[in-house]
């Protein structure tokens, strides 16, 4: 499977520097990508149909991307293989003063699915390990002393520790979660910003706000790096796939999903022997009338 290179699962160390961007190193031909990622959603479909209708376990789908790595455009084109009963996007923005007066969870709790559900995130609880670890926005946290006088190595290995038991727990109560990094590069990402400038339809799509985040590139990507390390699981893995070919990124994401749906390994449900017996009769008053 070529997602393979790109999974971390806790027994080894996340380096995006050494991880590619594009699909060169695999050896691919896009016209076939194109053909296997429209037989994957396909496949997708079919393994969640039997997930909603044996109703034993929820997905989170977690995407994590620096801006323009393509997370709307993989959630459009990859997630829309599924039926859109029993599937939920969330976007989660900066928290609102609501959000704020809780603990960074709270928010992520509301949005999980019922079991036999699927929850995407765009975005979610590790923007507040890399965006405000990046920035230092713990530091207008309004906490208590003992927590804020950590020092910052401290205070975000034990915010690692939280995610993770958290994940875990969830797994503990039939639920899967998958993590995808959108790994894009520095030039690609400055292609598609160029592009949205230049282009109408796309203006909307940029922000004068996104050019201080560019200037920290480097400094996300170290990030990432310690937070994909931190809390990558066997049970709750991160995927880092190259995100500056939307056709590959596409195919990776398919591949993934279809790789963990296939570990709850959902079947419909068979009616009891009581209610199949009571088919045939059925069956005869149908077509009596």
């Amino acid at each position: 499977m070529k997602a393979d290179k790109y999974l971390f699962d806790g027994t080894k160390k996340c380096d995006l520097d050494k991880l590619p961007t594009n699909s060169k190193q695999d050896g691919v031909e896009k016209a076939e990508i194109q053909k296997l990622t429209q037989l994957n959603l396909e496949r997708m479909a079919e393994l969640q149909e039997m997930l909603y209708a044996e109703g034993k376990e929820g997905m989170v789908i977690v995407l994590q991307a620096l801006d323009a790595a393509g997370k709307d455009s993989t959630i459009k084109h990859v997630m829309g293989g599924f039926n859109p009963q029993g599937v939920h996007v969330y976007s989660f923005k900066a928290p609102n003063t609501e959000e704020q007066a809780h603990d960074y969870l709270w928010r992520i709790s509301k949005c999980l699915p019922k079991r036999g559900e699927i929850s995407i995130f765009n975005r979610s609880h590790y923007e507040d390990l890399i965006t405000v670890q990046v920035h230092d926005f713990q530091k207008r946290y309004k906490m208590a002393d003992r927590i804020l006088e950590k020092d910052k190595k401290d205070f975000y290995e034990q915010r690692y520790r939280q995610v993770r038991n958290f994940e875990e727990y969830l797994y503990e109560n039939s639920y899967r979660v998958v993590k995808i990094f959108l790994h894009v590069s520095k030039e690609k990402q400055r292609e598609r910003f160029l592009e949205r400038i230049d282009l109408g339809e796309k203006n909307w799509k940029f922000s004068s706000n996104d050019m201080p985040t560019r200037a920290l590139f480097d400094d996300y990507m170290e990030v990432f790096d310690d937070v994909i390390s931190n809390t990558a699981t066997e049970h709750s893995p991160w995927y880092a796939v190259p995100a500056d070919q939307k056709w590959y990124t596409r195919y990776l994401v398919s591949e993934i999903l279809i790789r963990e749906l296939e570990k709850i390994d959902p079947h419909f449900p068979e009616l009891p022997e009581e209610e199949r017996a009571k088919l045939a009769d059925c069956r005869r008053q149908l077509e009596s009338e």
